[in-house]
């Protein structure tokens, strides 16, 4: 928006190009804040009302940038036509329909008018397809979007970001993605990271004042902009712009929209679709040149016969509805994994998470519970526990068995509590009955406890914030100005942080109201509790003090806190996960190696890494030892190490990078701002739905809704599912499709060998063009779809992870498929031989006979097929009725093929003539042989015992990756 605009423009969503002017102040940067205040209407102590920002809400439109316009309809339709060899069929049904008005159009001209019928009915299937793909895809979208914090009549809420509008106060932290142009009124240290919307590398640090003249984008320090994120401190801002009157919305008009690229499976899936293209025309031509050649072609309605044939053959070889079935599969998969708490953002994702090898979790709220209880508090007076747990205020303070007396022990435990809440910026309240904390749940400990020794009172009525120094990663501290009413405002600096670092900066500590120098003595007693308490598994954050020095000032970070005055530590317990022991015994069964990666103390982490079954020894890695190695030195390490503390941000990128260029595919989670760069480094990013940060969500490729690591295993082992269930469906319709090209070509090439040449026909063929299009139609669509929801297989979390160059079809699942292929082709071809005379078999039935049994045995070969394309290893008949879809799916199948085969008005449209109990018992016996290969050869290879999917390791290969065991493994 440039400094000339006269006014602010808004655009409703619906008719972007209609501008709706407002009364919103021009050049907010250059005017006051409250100036744009009371040109927007509305209060910053209070925000909008609720009534208020709905009828914005409907004047403004939905917060967010224009897309492209929606494809129509009909325009979806027609693509699924869009195909060369369904321009072949479409050319040959009128050149049957003209030979047909030219032969005089006495009959109805059945052939043509079911080529038809097939073609629109498999582009209806197609559309359905794609329809509920996107719905799913939509839905998961919806999941995955970002919220915002705004003041509501004043309150503070969470609204989905694209409801958040002009007038609207937004409460901005660190780690949040800002939603929305606003002009700043309230800071606390803010920066802004504007790299996406101004090309600034460093975060921009804002303040509240009007600029004296007009500025460029970059330069407005006293504004944030929709798109970019709070890398430190907090803020307040007043929305002036939303969705495409935003400068990102001003960028967006100049963009195009690009297409995402497509996946590693997808371009395979698509390699796989062209190379049996290419095959199959050729193949086809083969079969209507050796038909031209060995037939007397008398009148052009054969030769159409011919052209037919081929087309057809080609069509029903190619699985074109594989995109539309392999999008559908991962979009409703992703959708399961929704509901279990597991929201992927891109179906792209799905691939590497079925390959992760290497899970790297946080441990705070991922590991653990993430109900943090303060129960220690350690003081130079001695030490107390503090019953109760969770955020119910109610428990007590003992010394011992008996409460704390009256002294300076009491009193150190209240100043200790006390600071803790104060440099604090959670809140505890009671909502519905329960209590709950909102912010951080290790500030809310603090509130908990003090409130256990009834202080909370008194300390809100005695203390003032008048600044403070927020929380970094990288400092490990967070630090408070605090105005004391009871000392005439005296102003005071309150840390709270990690003992080592705070003890640090320490010079005095408080024993029993008196000041006294830190000894060296001292100081390794306090860490010697410190290390005690962290060895019971307890979280220590020390406190500390000090009056501000005359002329001392906040932005002065490293003046304000030294010298600090050592008030005592405190030991707070988030207890592991009962599901998160399950799940990382399935994860090391399943060969996933799992690093504990926390910013916790070392004897803390190797603990809750022991009661979890993470690691066998005691051993841990810690930040200040990284810092020391060089990439070779970080290499060995990440080869063996399981639990990594006292980390920091930039050491999680460090050991992402190395575990990766150890060839692992590598799954990471946070929840900080500062955890965005591993996120986005590993193949896996991991974000916390509940405690991350909304740039960590958006840096991410899954948000744990739950928080939970069980989560995250139960999302690897769909993902599993899902690919698995991709290679049975694409196992299903190749080796179908195969049986179905070899049935064709063998039927010609074999002609004189099963009789078929003295069928009497002018042009003989196994099959007619109508028939292969119907057996095509009915197994692209429900059973293929039906293999596509089976639940995941028995043994998925028993295999390695998949590496991702290994090709979905190996060289053991195209053996499969040729074998089937191939049997079926010849079960097919002796039932033609079976009811037709001469041949291999004497026969006594006509070529229309002979064609019905043959078109059936095949149908229903492919329905057998269904169950013995479930696995290339395990027998059919294991978990043969985990998959209601599929017997649903098969059921229709073949109640339609009798219907076709019976039905009288089908007869004639399908070139079928009804069949006897004895031909049918002939069918289905000869389709049943294609299972019981199948279970041979599987049976074959389960006893040569090769590699192959159904393989886990075995012998003295019994642990997984560095050193850890998995739980049980088998043999299958």
């Amino acid at each position: 928006m440039s400094p000339e605009t006269p006014t602010l423009v808004a655009y409703r969503f619906d008719v972007p190009e209609t501008p709706v002017e407002t009364a919103l102040p021009d050049q907010p940067w250059l005017r006051s804040a409250d100036e744009v205040a009371s040109g927007l209407g509305c209060e910053t102590s209070r925000g909008l009302t609720p009534g208020d920002a709905s009828a914005r809400l409907e004047r403004f439109g939905p917060n967010r940038l224009e897309s492209e316009p929606p494809v129509p309809r009909w325009r979806k339709f027609l693509s699924h036509l869009a195909d060369p060899l369904v321009y072949l069929l479409l050319a040959a049904v009128v050149v049957s329909l003209a030979v047909w008005a030219i032969e005089g159009a006495e009959d109805v001209p059945f052939e043509a008018l079911v080529i038809l019928v097939i073609v629109i009915a498999n582009a209806i299937l197609g559309y359905v397809q794609e329809a509920r793909a996107e719905r799913a895809v939509a839905a998961l979208q919806e999941m995955a979007s970002t919220s915002a914090s705004v003041l509501r009549d004043g309150e503070e809420m969470q609204v989905p970001s694209v409801e958040v509008v002009p007038g609207d106060v937004l409460l901005l932290a660190e780690g949040d993605a800002v939603s929305a142009d606003a002009r700043v009124f309230d800071v606390a240290s803010l920066m802004v990271a504007e790299a996406s919307l101004t090309g600034e590398s460093e975060p921009v640090s804002k303040s509240t004042a009007p600029l004296d003249e007009p500025s460029s984008l970059g330069d407005r320090t006293n504004m944030v902009f929709n798109g970019t994120a709070v890398t430190r401190g907090r803020g307040r801002a007043i929305v002036t712009a939303t969705g495409m009157a935003s400068e990102m919305g001003n960028i967006a008009r100049l963009l195009d929209t690009t297409e995402e690229a497509r996946t590693p499976l997808q371009r395979e899936v698509d390699a796989i679709g062209r190379a049996l293209g290419i095959a199959v025309i050729i193949i086809s031509a083969v079969v209507v040149g050796t038909i031209l050649l060995g037939s007397e072609i008398r009148e052009p309605a054969d030769f159409v016969a011919v052209l037919l044939v081929g087309v057809s053959l080609a069509v029903a070889a190619v699985p074109e509805s594989l995109p539309a079935v392999l999008s559908l599969v991962l979009a409703l998969g992703v959708q399961r994994m929704a509901h279990k708490n597991a929201i992927v953002k891109k179906l792209s994702s799905v691939e590497t998470l079925g390959s992760a090898s290497v899970v790297g979790s946080d441990k705070t709220g991922t590991l653990t519970r993430s109900e943090m209880t303060l129960v220690k508090v350690a003081t130079p007076s001695g030490e107390v526990d503090v019953t109760g747990t969770g955020y119910r205020p109610e428990g007590e303070v003992l010394a011992g068995d008996e409460p704390i007396p009256e002294g300076p022990l009491l009193e150190e435990v209240g100043l200790v509590l006390m600071g803790g809440s104060l440099a604090n910026d959670a809140v505890l309240r009671r909502e519905n009955g329960e209590w709950v904390i909102h912010g951080d749940p290790t500030e809310g400990a603090f509130l908990v406890a003090e409130a256990k020794l009834g202080l909370t009172a008194s300390r809100e009525a005695r203390f003032r914030r008048v600044g403070e120094i927020p929380f970094s990663s990288e400092r490990k501290l967070m630090t408070t100005l605090q105005a004391d009413a009871e000392r005439d405002g005296q102003v005071d600096v309150v840390t709270k942080g990690a003992p080592d670092v705070l003890l640090a900066r320490c010079t005095l500590e408080l024993v029993a109201g008196e000041k006294r120098a830190l000894t060296e003595e001292r100081r390794r007693q306090i860490l010697a509790t410190v290390d005690r308490l962290a060895g019971q598994a307890l979280r220590t954050m020390a406190v500390a003090y000090r009056p501000l020095p005359d002329g001392a000032s906040s932005s002065d970070e490293d003046a304000v806190e030294q010298e600090m005055i050592y008030l005592g530590t405190v030991g707070i317990i988030d207890p592991p996960r009962p599901e998160a022991r399950a799940a990382v015994a399935d994860a090391l069964e399943a060969r996933i190696r799992i690093l504990m990666i926390t910013g916790d103390h070392p004897l803390t982490a190797a603990r809750i890494a022991g009661d979890l079954g993470i690691s066998e020894q005691e051993a841990v890695v810690t930040g200040s030892e990284l810092e020391e190695m060089d990439d070779d030195g970080l290499s060995a390490v990440v080869r063996s190490a399981t639990v990594f503390a006292r980390v920091a941000p930039e050491h999680k990128l460090r050991i992402v990078r190395a575990l990766q260029a150890e060839g692992n595919i590598v799954a990471m989670t946070g929840d900080g701002v500062n955890d965005a760069p591993a996120l986005k480094a590993a193949d896996i990013g991991v974000a916390m739905g509940l405690t991350g940060t909304d740039v960590t969500k958006e840096a991410s490729d899954m948000v744990l809704a739950d928080d939970n690591f069980a989560t995250i295993i139960a999302a690897v082992r769909e993902g599993r599912g899902i690919f698995a269930n991709i290679r049975k469906f694409l196992r299903f319709l190749l080796s179908s499709n195969t049986g179905e090209v070899l049935t064709m070509f063998l039927g010609v090439v074999l002609a004189g060998v099963i009789g078929l040449e003295q069928a009497g026909g002018a042009v003989a063929v196994p099959l007619l063009a109508t028939q292969i299009l119907w057996i095509n139609l009915l197994t692209d669509t429900g059973p293929a779809l039906a293999m596509g929801v089976e639940p995941p297989p028995h043994d998925v979390m028993l295999r390695p992870p998949r590496h991702l160059t290994e090709r979905v079809i190996d060289k053991e699942m195209w053996i499969g498929i040729i074998w089937v292929g191939l049997v079926m082709a010849v079960v097919t071809l002796t039932a033609l031989d079976l009811g037709l005379p001469g041949g291999l078999f004497e026969g006594t039935g006509t070529i229309d006979e002979a064609r019905t049994m043959a078109f059936t045995t095949l149908v229903f070969a492919q329905l057998f097929n269904c169950f013995n394309a479930r696995s290339d290893r395990s027998s059919a008949f294991r978990s043969l009725f985990t998959n209601g879809w599929l017997w649903g799916a098969v059921a229709l199948s073949g109640l339609l093929q009798v219907a076709v085969v019976q039905a009288p008005w089908l007869n004639q449209a399908f070139g079928t003539v009804p069949l006897g109990p004895r031909d049918w018992s002939i069918c289905i016996a000869l389709a049943s042989l294609v299972l019981w290969a199948a279970e041979l050869r599987k049976l074959i290879a389960r006893r040569l015992g090769t590699e192959g999917e159904a393989s886990v390791w075995s012998g003295d290969d019994r642990r997984a990756p560095g050193g850890q065991s998995p739980a049980s493994m088998s043999m299958l």
